[in-house]
């Protein structure tokens, strides 16, 4: 079988006649194309390979086509096409165990050699779409079921297709879930200038709206402003908290000598950073001569700080895990949920996607980051100067560990 690029220019339902077909077949199954010569009544076959269309792993943003009655060479199986075979094909739409269910249509083209049954399925607005909680992709001209980084790439997509989670609206929440004061006081002064605030006669909801922590139309704050204001934050975003933990060996299975929980409103939860940012920082005295000494540092406090922060700007939100801060006897780690969002890991740290647009706005109006993706180079620089170890950076699909090695 050829893995030739696919038809791009394939028409859409009010198009699909025989010449178009026939250029279709001429370039044999892709990512975007599969012939099959088995019943439609094999609901599995079928159900697989719309879901593998509709979950568009390559991102064309273009159909898929199941093309029924075809070998694989391309060349038409002498089928008959009923209109009770046409209703079983539509019948996928039902299935309950498909979803979200795909979008697609079901067309009957007629040739010289047999009928052809086209099943156009549409990508998926949500996705990753599931059958029988499995989620199938396609891969040039074969079908398998996703690898846990491709499902995450999937799920990534589906943020990049709706508003990002920041900035969606909060279902359920009320503009009495905010503590007011942490916003006009500790928030708004620093991103309105002064005689702006003079001249505005806007209700806060209005405030809140124009820096996109309100929205209008669906009367509830975003998460951006639950995270940023709201009296409970844990209530809405669970996940919104840091686990730091001392601890006496190499590892996890070493006996914990202190532990810390970092929890409250975001601007609360910046603030204390900078504490458990110093706690592994502490000067030890190195001899120079025997009447002088100086004072050397394991880690410098300005490398973890932004690896802290970088980690709570760009974690995955929507996950019930906090950012985790180890300090073990030889090296400190940072853990925080989700992996990297939307660039490549050849790209990193040079270059930036917002997975949190709205908080690292936030945090760059308080002046804690650096938005324009310096934070990274920062630390590291810190770390150079300090005679450290580069951070060692590990790249999952779930999580990002970064890893600070001491000074030796």
């Amino acid at each position: 079988m050829s893995s030739a690029s696919p038809a791009e220019d394939f028409p859409l339902p009010d198009a699909v006649d025989a010449a178009r077909l026939r250029e279709l077949l001429a370039r044999r199954e892709s990512d975007r194309v599969e012939f099959t010569t088995s019943s439609p009544g094999r609901t599995d076959k079928f159900a697989q390979a719309a879901c593998a269309f509709a979950n568009d792993l390559p991102a064309h943003g273009r159909p898929g086509f199941i093309v029924f009655g075809v070998h694989d060479t391309g060349s038409p199986a002498g089928w008959t096409v009923s209109d009770r075979l046409l209703k079983r094909l539509a019948g996928l739409r039902s299935n309950v165990s498909l979803g979200p269910i795909p979008s697609l249509v079901v067309h009957k083209v007629a040739l010289a050699e047999g009928d052809v049954a086209v099943v156009e399925v549409q990508p998926a607005d949500f996705p990753p779409v599931r059958y029988r909680g499995r989620v199938w992709v396609r891969v040039g001209p074969t079908r398998r079921v996703a690898t846990r980084q491709e499902e995450q790439i999937l799920t990534e997509r589906r943020a990049f297709g709706l508003a990002t989670f920041d900035l969606r609206p909060a279902a359920g929440s009320s503009i009495h879930d905010l503590a007011e004061d942490l916003f006009r006081i500790g928030y708004l002064p620093h991103a309105v200038s002064p005689d702006v605030l003079l001249e505005n006669d806007r209700g806060v909801r209005e405030q809140l709206a124009s820096l996109r922590f309100f929205d209008l139309r669906h009367g509830c704050p975003t998460y951006a402003a639950l995270l940023l204001f709201a009296r409970d934050p844990l209530r809405w975003i669970p996940g919104a908290w840091i686990q730091f933990v001392q601890w006496a060996g190499t590892s996890l299975a070493s006996e914990p000598i202190r532990s810390r929980t970092v929890a409250g409103d975001l601007l609360t939860v910046l603030r204390e950073v900078d504490l458990l940012a110093s706690l592994p920082t502490d000067a030890r005295p190195v001899p120079e001569t025997t009447l002088r000494e100086r004072h050397e540092r394991r880690y410098p406090k300005a490398a973890i700080r932004e690896l802290l922060l970088n980690a709570v700007m760009h974690r995955l939100y929507e996950s019930t895990a906090p950012v985790r801060f180890n300090w073990f006897t030889d090296r400190l780690e940072i853990q925080n949920p989700g992996g990297l969002y939307g660039i490549a890991p050849a790209d990193f740290p040079h270059r930036t996607s917002y997975r949190n647009p709205v908080i690292a706005e936030a945090m760059a109006t308080l002046g804690y980051v650096n938005r324009f993706g310096r934070g990274v180079l920062a630390a590291q620089a810190a770390l150079r100067a300090n005679r450290n170890p580069d951070a060692e950076f590990q790249f999952d699909p779930a999580h990002v560990l970064v890893t600070m090695r001491a000074r030796p």
